[in-house]
């Protein structure tokens, strides 16, 4: 069933099908999932069944299958789903401009967020909420979130999205110490975005709405002057932005406008031009929001000279627009003019329409905080509530684990004592092995020298003996060459009996020479011993191969004893382990460097796991005592090489 799944997710990701064949292939997949009754599949294929409702744009059941997803990951403890279900709600709500739900969701998923985990989804989560707590006034929290937003975002590799989402979290931080009055700070951050818009393709709306915040800022400032001219150095470019926002060039002179009537220090005729102007655009534009805020500013113009008529004209206007827009600010601002104009009864009634609506506003602004910081608190307690069962959670299994591992050192106690006296036993053994081997090293030696001292024996005695001898009978059988007579034949006589008994002589001492008076008392043949007695114990086919480059005797006694050791240890390891049926070994002077080999067509092991056996360690051990190295190479069910090098 799961390669159904898998195929059937694929099939739902191929973009060379058609939206509804890819939807198709997801429920198909979801519907398999269920009948696995295995959650985790299930949720694997409700995902992606989520992406394909988005990408359909059937919203319902996108926010059906994301509420169910929010669920089954919180039983799974699955903070990965989890993050996405929340975030994928989160968004759709902020879309729809349900900022207590959009925030409910985005607190929730940071909640499951590993602290330290640094990525795109996270960072995006940081500044919606910091989007969503501006909008609704809490600046506090606001500004922490975009803070955060921003400190992960530095963390990622440079993308277009990424210098989006730092537009936005500067711009968004620019707004908020705008409306905290920190205007120095406003301006910083203004500055920071409009920065980041120069490096986003196609980012030429984020630079005027950078300067154009910017702007703004030094309007309230107080420093009109300065305004004003960011202001116009947008204007040049209303070919650019028209196409992007047709809304931008009649808001920016609508902005101008008022900049110079807030100044004091204006032409009126010019002014009011360009609000006409503005006022004209966004009449044809048929764009309400342009034309109440248009509206709004062309009363108060006009209340500057105490014209009723067109200020009670525009104030309406905007006051309607704003009440069916839901623009609470500029519904303020239109009862408080209309309040202005009249002192009858209508002016008393727009005071305290103005009056019920400020207090009507700041109560809805009360509520909305505490309705956030009520689901803070919420998102807070579920979280130590979470945390407190995952504490008694571990503390249950301390004390299990307590329990497992007190049985388990009871176990390792008594089978440790067991090996103990087995590896007491080999020690013993071992040493006792150490103790034969150098005797018969020691043994060696004196067989060395005595066979040093015969040969030197028989070199004095063919010199000072034989030969002498010889020089002796010859000069004698010499000198009988010119005697003759029975005298003569008897000399010759006692010297040829002379020469009958050096020839024994000479024989004897062939005959000592000839014989072989200690037998395989090489180093190479004590080795050759040892691995035809082993290996004919353990029923093992072996080769040894070794060189005749290397000179023994030189080679200190310790070393061959750690080498005679080596494979003596290894021979049992591969009996004891390797289930193998052939070990060839092999002896050789590469570089100056003595190469042991000891190859095996055994089981094999996993090198890294195997490494703190005790038929390793001792070999190690050896190694490092004749300041060599070892390398261990296996393959299971193939067989394993030791390869160890000594220093000649």
């Amino acid at each position: 069933m799961a390669d159904s799944i898998n195929v059937l997710i694929e099939l739902s990701k191929n973009e060379n099908e058609s939206l509804e064949s890819r939807l198709k292939f997801a429920i198909q997949s979801t519907d398999i999932a269920k009948k696995t009754k295995n959650d985790s599949i299930l949720l694997l294929a409700r995902r992606n069944l989520s992406l394909m409702y988005f990408h359909t744009e059937d919203y319902d059941n996108y926010v059906s299958i994301n509420r169910s997803n929010y669920d089954l990951a919180q039983q799974l403890e699955d903070s990965s789903a989890f993050t996405v279900a929340a975030s994928n709600l989160g968004s759709f709500y902020r879309y729809l401009e349900k900022n207590d739900s959009s925030y409910y969701f985005y607190s929730n998923a940071m909640k499951f967020y590993p602290k330290n985990e640094v990525s795109a989804a996270k960072a995006t989560a940081l500044l919606y909420l910091a989007d969503i707590q501006q909008i609704e006034k809490i600046y506090a929290g606001a500004e922490e979130a975009a803070i955060q937003s921003i400190l992960l975002l530095d963390q990622l590799p440079d993308t277009q999205n990424k210098l989006n989402k730092l537009w936005d979290a500067h711009n968004l931080l620019g707004i908020i110490s705008r409306e905290l009055g920190n205007y120095s700070k406003a301006i910083e951050y203004y500055d920071k975005s409009n920065k980041y818009a120069k490096r986003i393709e196609d980012g030429f709306i984020n630079e005027v709405y950078s300067i154009n915040n910017k702007a703004w800022v030094y309007r309230q400032m107080g420093d009109y002057d300065k305004a004003i001219e960011l202001y116009e150095s947008l204007l040049p470019l209303r070919s650019k932005y028209e196409e992007e926002d047709p809304t931008f060039y009649p808001a920016i002179i609508d902005n101008i406008a008022d900049t110079q009537r807030e100044s004091g220090d204006y032409d009126f005729d010019s002014v009011k031009d360009k609000f006409d102007e503005a006022y004209s655009i966004a009449q044809n534009l048929d764009d309400e929001l342009l034309i109440m805020n248009v509206a709004i500013d062309l009363s108060k113009l006009y209340k500057e000279i105490n014209q009723k008529d067109s200020i009670s004209k525009y104030a309406n206007q905007a006051y309607e627009i704003a009440i069916n827009t839901s623009a609470n600010e500029i519904r303020q601002e239109a009862l408080l003019v209309l309040s202005e104009i009249d002192d009858d009864e209508k002016g008393k009634y727009y005071l305290k329409e103005y009056i019920r609506l400020t207090d009507s506003l700041l109560n809805v602004e009360r509520k909305v905080r505490d309705k956030f910081a009520r689901i803070r608190y919420d998102t807070d307690t579920v979280e130590k509530a979470n945390a407190r069962m995952s504490e008694q959670l571990m503390w249950l299994l301390a004390i299990s684990g307590a329990l497992l591992v007190t049985l388990f050192l009871l176990y390792i106690i008594i089978t440790q004592r067991a090996k103990n006296k087995e590896l007491k036993f080999e020690k013993d053994q071992q040493k006792a092995n150490e103790e034969i081997y150098n005797l018969m090293l020691s043994q060696q030696d004196k067989v060395d020298e005595a066979r040093a001292n015969e040969k030197k024996r028989i070199s004095e005695e063919l010199h000072d003996g034989i030969l002498g001898r010889l020089f002796g009978t010859r000069l004698s059988l010499d000198s009988l060459n010119f005697s003759e007579g029975q005298d003569a034949i008897k000399n010759r006589a006692t010297y040829i009996k002379e020469l009958m008994t050096i020839e024994n002589d000479i024989r004897k001492v062939s005959h000592d020479l000839n014989t072989d008076f200690v037998s395989g008392s090489g180093f190479m043949d004590i080795v050759s011993e040892l691995i035809e007695k082993q290996t004919l114990a353990y029923q093992l086919e072996s080769s040894f191969d070794y060189t005749d480059d290397i000179n023994w005797e030189s080679v200190p006694n310790k070393t061959k004893i750690n080498i005679y050791r080596i494979i003596q240890e290894s021979l049992q390891n591969i009996y004891k382990h390797a289930n193998a049926n052939t070990v060839k070994i092999s002896i050789q002077l590469k570089n100056n460097v003595i190469c042991l080999s000891i190859t095996d067509d055994g089981d094999g092991f996993d090198v890294n796991k195997s490494k703190k056996g005790i038929g390793l360690k001792n070999i190690n051990s050896r190694v490092n005592e004749v300041e060599g190295k070892a390398e261990f190479n296996s393959i299971l069910k193939e067989g394993t090489e030791v390869s160890i090098t000594i220093p000649y």
